[in-house]
């Protein structure tokens, strides 16, 4: 399958909905970090790659002030798959998985591409990317310091360390590990430079 127009879609669509986030984390940048993973994810584990990657590119595709995301995301993506002639098993299954994806700390029965499309969207918000979130909302905020984007960053780690339990795969524990020692190694070094 050419995913080519559904990424195409995915960038209209989220530049839509602009509004819904803050200008440093938008849609369109945080679908195609997990349409990223998903893939790597994919390589290493199988599953149905189709499933997975439009489960990933349409995850977050809608946003509907007083409605849950996943619930909007799904009915879009539904009848955007239906349009571009995609078989209604093949819908279904993305249909469930967007549904599913918010629910981190599910314990239901789930199948293999849903839990790499979790896992992908779950690693999105840790590592690098989150620290520079982190420090960017920061010095949004009045009083903006490095210290205040320390304690952000650190309460992140504090709250996200335990949450290892979310991650679906093996894989994915393995990555988020690593993630969480560079937060780690990161406010060590800024604790030396700043305190």
């Amino acid at each position: 399958m050419d995913y080519s127009e559904v990424i195409e879609f995915v960038k209209q669509t989220t530049s839509e909905n602009s509004g819904a986030e803050n200008t440093f984390r938008n849609s369109y940048d945080h679908t195609m970090r997990v349409y990223r993973w998903a893939i790597r994810l994919q390589a290493k584990l199988g599953g149905d790659l189709d499933v997975i990657v439009l489960a990933a590119l349409l995850h977050d595709i809608g946003h509907e002030q007083g409605r849950p995301t996943n619930e909007v995301s799904a009915e879009v993506a539904v009848e955007y798959l239906d349009s571009i002639g995609v078989s209604p098993d093949l819908i279904v299954k993305v249909g469930e998985i967007i549904m599913i994806c918010p629910d981190k700390e599910t314990d239901k029965d789930i199948s293999l591409e849903c839990k790499i499309v979790m896992d992908a969207d779950f690693l999105d918000e840790v590592g690098a990317v989150g620290i520079m979130r982190d420090c960017m909302i920061t010095a949004c905020q009045e009083d903006a310091s490095y210290k205040r984007a320390y304690y952000r960053v650190k309460d992140f780690y504090r709250k996200y360390k335990p949450l290892i339990r979310c991650c679906k795969t093996e894989t994915a524990r393995t990555e988020f590990n690593k993630r969480m020692q560079l937060i780690e190694s990161y406010i060590y070094q800024l604790e030396k430079e700043i305190f």
